[in-house]
């Protein structure tokens, strides 16, 4: 059985065949899924998935593409909205300054309010960090050093030194079909050094999808195929690598059994 960590199926690429890319899903072996919450006007959309499935839970947050259309965001708005049984985590939040859609001040007020809601509510932080790695470090440290807080550093291809000081907050990191490309050495570098018991995959879908699937719009039913290249990579079976993924997942998204 394969876990998803992170999938968006609230996205407008799964709105008209979403019953279809469930399914296929489940015929192959995905047993549990989370949907990533982007924005707060998306939320409904995306509980009303999780509510009406029992195997898919949800988050709740505001990507750092859209900080800037959530400039008064508060932590005790996220804190609310994750009261509901089926939000496992808080997010998926961080800071992105490849495409510099918000101003990275604003990144870093939204990051720092999630953050405190994911230290009052002890459900996992989902940490999207794209060319800020000394910033998002500086803050992880800062911020857990107020109080603890779960990570999950999520389809993490960021360098070996922002690994280390996640790690050494007790991080855990998801791995996605990337891995399986051929030009990303770097990240199975890194990945080669992560802890195995922090470890659980994810499709990141409708994007990414892993190889022999590139070029295709991604969905969870390609996420035995990303377990295969981290079991390859590891150098573990396809079942070792699933029933550890999952069982790591589950330890981290305490909410779901």
């Amino acid at each position: 059985m394969f876990f998803d960590t992170h999938v968006n199926l609230h996205s407008e690429q799964f709105a008209a065949d979403l019953p279809e890319v469930l399914a296929r899903a489940r015929t192959a072996g995905v047993t549990r899924m989370v949907t990533i919450c982007d924005r707060l006007d998306r939320y409904p959309a995306v509980k009303a998935i999780a509510e009406t499935n029992n195997d898919i839970h949800c988050t709740v947050g505001v990507h750092p593409h859209y900080a800037k259309d959530y400039w008064s965001l508060q932590a005790e708005t996220l804190v609310g909205e994750a009261s509901h049984p089926k939000v496992c985590g808080i997010g998926e939040t961080g800071l992105d300054q490849h495409y510099g859609y918000s101003d990275i001040v604003l990144q870093e007020r939204s990051f720092i309010e999630h953050i405190v809601a994911a230290r009052e509510t002890q459900l996992p932080l989902v940490v999207h960090t794209r060319e800020a790695d000394d910033l998002t470090g500086d803050i992880l440290e800062r911020e857990y050093a107020r109080g603890a807080f779960p990570i999950l550093m999520h389809c993490y291809t960021s360098g070996e030194r922002l690994a280390k000081r996640a790690m050494d907050l007790g991080a855990w990191f998801s791995v996605s079909g990337i891995l399986s490309f051929r030009s990303a050495s770097g990240v199975r570098a890194v990945t080669a050094q992560l802890p195995l018991d922090r470890i659980v995959v994810e499709t990141d879908c409708p994007y990414l999808a892993p190889i022999p699937h590139r070029g295709r719009r991604n969905e969870p039913s390609f996420l035995p195929d990303v377990c295969r290249a981290f079991a390859a990579h590891r150098g573990l079976t396809l079942e070792e690598a699933a029933g550890l993924t999952t069982a790591n997942a589950l330890k981290l998204f305490g909410r779901i059994q």
